[in-house]
């Protein structure tokens, strides 16, 4: 009978969905958190488990949170990297220019979502550099 292979834990799953979302690849976020490719896919195979200080770095370098990265939330969130600046701007505005600016950022985010899909509209044009059609 064939052996099931086992399944990687949520953490290795969601470090590996968050860098994929970011669109770096292992050695990318290594170098961004001071660590070696190898350990990053150590982590993503679920061999190891990061120690509290590479999570941090791990979570801020994916710009996510690191309760998105041991699974206590489904959504990556804003990360604490947000700079308050930001926040407090966003606050400011009215209930009705929120819903433009989340409108804003919905656009930018299927604007910016891989191209999963071969052959797909979005695809083709990043491979002719990814800016807006004109």
């Amino acid at each position: 009978m064939a052996e099931k292979k086992k399944k990687p834990p949520p953490f290795a799953r969601r470090l590996r969905a968050a860098r994929d979302l970011r669109g770096v690849s292992q050695e990318e976020l290594a170098g961004r958190c001071s660590l070696q490719q190898p350990v990053v896919s150590q982590y993503e195979s679920g061999a190891r488990r990061p120690s509290f200080a590479n999570l941090r770095r791990l979570a801020d370098a994916l710009e996510v949170s690191a309760d998105y990265l041991v699974g206590r939330t489904k959504t990556p969130g804003i990360a604490a990297s947000i700079d308050d600046e930001t926040l407090a701007s966003y606050q400011r505005l009215t209930l009705a220019d929120r819903e433009i600016a989340r409108q804003l950022i919905a656009q930018l985010e299927r604007r910016n979502r891989p191209a999963v899909r071969a052959g797909s509209r979005n695809s083709k044009r990043s491979s002719r550099g990814g800016g807006p059609r004109k």
